[in-house]
């Protein structure tokens, strides 16, 4: 292959793997739950549909879509991470159990914000 197909796929690749906005509005990953007993990094606690989100602001109401069986909730972000790599959204345990992930610790999701 010469450079220019070579730099023609790497930006196709490059432009496929960026959101098309300003911010994603979706993203695609691992989810996993979490109870935690204080308070939270937006300074409230884990409520029954709430969630961590690495860069959303807190408030933000946030779709989770399991991919495994098609289930899905709306949750608030009301705290940061999660911070293990490949997961996108931490859940709290009720969003875990609607989900129906709560058993396995770990699932497929998509998660998509949600207009108010």
């Amino acid at each position: 292959m010469n450079k220019f197909v070579i730099g023609i796929f790497t930006l196709g690749i490059a432009s496929a793997l960026a959101p098309t906005s300003a911010e994603a509005t979706e993203w695609v990953g691992k989810a996993s739950y979490y109870a935690l007993k204080g308070r939270t990094a937006s300074g409230v606690r884990v409520g029954a549909l709430t969630a961590a989100h690495r860069t959303l602001p807190f408030g933000s109401r946030v779709r989770v879509t399991n991919l495994r069986n098609n289930r899905s909730v709306v949750v608030t972000v009301n705290d940061r991470g999660p911070f293990t790599r490949g997961r996108v959204i931490d859940v709290s345990v009720a969003a875990a159990d609607s989900l129906g992930f709560r058993s396995a610790g770990v699932t497929q999701v998509k998660v998509e914000s949600v207009s108010d």
